[in-house]
């Protein structure tokens, strides 16, 4: 195959490399598209194109990540990775593992990571990787990324929850959810979350969002009813769809634009956590943005004037 073949074959496996030690599909695209120049930059050519764009990627994606971490510890509110709607990447084999590592709750955790932790935990634990072949990427010794790997596993570990829910237990809840939520069914809800759930959003202090997490299954409930009429009424709808592999939804205005995504985190039967990225910066890569400013204040109006709105 030509370099440009042999690359583009390769291209899904080093998105999926870079958005989960990234959880930015901007900047994964970037490590990839850095990733091919150098590639093709080369003057010879190596023997397993896999291994070195890998290691490229991850090498790349590794500088990229220590250079954000500064970003992130200034940015307005509490920080989730960018959606994302379908990973490009499939390996039958090793399905699960890479579903449930590119949910949000596991890239919230890997953020707990250093970059060289959180390389070498998603290069062997996600992927498969020999440590031969991480040690290249990371640059370290064999000895030193199965330490790397040790600490990454005791701090993910320490974070995950107990018990997990099947894909489709999650899909079944998510339907229920989301046609209680159309129905305006506050009860209906409220049963589908568990007792201490969190609704959360992430505007990074460029669109409207919760002045703080909303906690507790009623409260959730009578807010998420409470509100959605009153996006409706200015044109604001709502698709299903998974996100980060997860049950899901797009929320557009009247035009179609993506005003936010929602993901759910279902555990034990119950919606445990509800998750919005409302950024525009975060969603661009979905399509045109929604301005939510504009939207907010529409829907401020419309509940001045009922009368007018109608």
């Amino acid at each position: 195959m030509s370099k440009v073949e042999e690359f583009e074959e390769l291209r899904p496996l080093l998105f999926s490399i870079a958005y989960r030690i990234l959880g930015s599909v901007g900047e994964a695209e970037d490590a990839v598209q850095e990733t091919w120049l150098r590639f093709d930059g080369s003057a010879t050519r190596p023997t397993s194109a896999k291994a070195f764009l890998s290691a490229a990627v991850t090498r790349i994606s590794i500088d990229v990540l220590r250079s954000a971490r500064v970003r992130r510890e200034q940015y307005v509110g509490p920080w989730f990775p960018e959606p994302l709607l379908a990973d490009p990447y499939e390996d039958p084999a090793r399905s699960v593992e890479l579903a449930d590592s590119v949910s949000m709750a596991a890239l919230l955790l890997l953020e707990r990571l250093s970059p060289l932790e959180r390389a070498v935990f998603v290069l062997r634990e996600v992927f498969g990787f020999g440590y031969d072949e991480i040690a290249t990427a990371v640059g370290r010794s064999e000895a030193a990324c199965r330490q790397l790997l040790v600490r990454a596993r005791r701090h993910m570990e320490a974070g995950r929850p107990r018990f997990a829910a099947d894909r489709q237990e999650r899909q079944e809840l998510a339907s229920r959810f989301f046609d209680a939520l159309r129905e305006g069914d506050v009860a209906g809800l409220q049963e589908l979350l568990a007792a201490d759930v969190s609704m959360v959003g992430d505007g990074g202090g460029k669109a409207p969002q919760l002045a703080r997490a909303v906690v507790g299954a009623r409260n959730v409930a009578r807010l998420l009813v409470a509100v959605l009429p009153r996006m409706a009424r200015v044109g604001v709808s709502f698709e299903p769809h998974e996100v980060n592999c997860q049950p899901g939804a797009i929320f557009r205005d009247r035009d179609g634009r993506v005003l936010y995504a929602l993901a759910l985190e279902v555990l034990d039967g119950q919606v445990q956590t509800i998750r919005s990225v409302i950024n525009p910066d975060k969603l661009g890569h979905m399509g045109p943005v929604a301005d939510a400013w504009a939207l907010d204040r529409e829907v401020k109006e419309s509940r001045r004037r009922p009368n007018r709105a109608r």
